[in-house]
């Protein structure tokens, strides 16, 4: 079942609360947090402070996605401020089976984010241990980016790994969605949107989450129609 995870990156942070609960309204039911350190990724932007206020004004899980160098280092004190997923970077972890199993020992969702230019078969062994596998449609660091076409193919090798291998990962694809892009995505396998910009730009969270969602779901009968004329 698809799910649309506002980015809260795109937000109004001097309404922070307000888009959040717009955007839940509008049917998003996880929200996604950006955490950069300057260093893995050029950009700097959420830390602990702003996680602990979010926890206050909603319920949904927080979905944090760690753009650092070391994010061993912060798994206590994001797990302590209220987040309930977390997803590193498999170019950012030497050590990404421990990194994962540090995730989960803290009573989080652990999940594996891979880079544009980073292949899908390098994931194979930490699959099982996974809850999510975010895959990167942009170059991580900046929102607002076009999504970048080839990622489609790696969604589609992540749904077919998936039912080789027996196992129940989710997919969620981060970067570029939007209303002409949700869709194509879906259909390749995603599940789990991320969208910034797509839903808090304009003022107009409650409305643009319930749009998205409302594509996103006529995708989805599309595949299932499409599942049940195969079979």
């Amino acid at each position: 079942m698809v799910e649309l995870l506002p980015s809260i990156l795109s937000a109004d942070f001097a309404r922070l609360g307000e888009d959040v609960q717009a955007a839940e309204r509008g049917g998003g039911t996880v929200i996604h947090v950006d955490v950069m350190d300057g260093h893995f990724v050029p950009n700097l932007s959420l830390g602990i402070p702003v996680v602990k206020s979010l926890r206050k004004v909603t319920h949904l899980p927080l979905d944090c996605h760690m753009m650092v160098t070391n994010p061993d280092e912060f798994v206590p004190a994001f797990a302590e401020a209220g987040i309930n997923w977390m997803s590193v970077h498999y170019e950012a972890c030497p050590h990404l089976h421990r990194s994962l199993q540090l995730i989960e020992q803290h009573g989080m969702k652990p999940g594996v984010v891979i880079n544009p230019a980073t292949p899908v078969e390098l994931l194979i062994p930490i699959l099982g241990m996974v809850h999510h596998v975010l895959v990167m449609s942009v170059n991580p660091g900046f929102g607002g980016q076009n999504f970048i076409p080839y990622s489609l193919n790696k969604i589609r090798q992540l749904k077919e790994l998936r039912q080789e291998l027996g196992l129940s990962y989710r997919i969620e694809v981060d970067g570029g969605v939007a209303h002409d892009t949700i869709a194509m995505v879906v259909e390749a396998g995603a599940e789990l949107l991320v969208a910034g910009s797509a839903v808090f730009n304009g003022g107009r969270a409650e409305q643009n989450a319930r749009e998205l969602l409302e594509m996103a779901k006529q995708a989805e009968e599309r595949v299932r129609n499409e599942v049940r004329l195969q079979v």
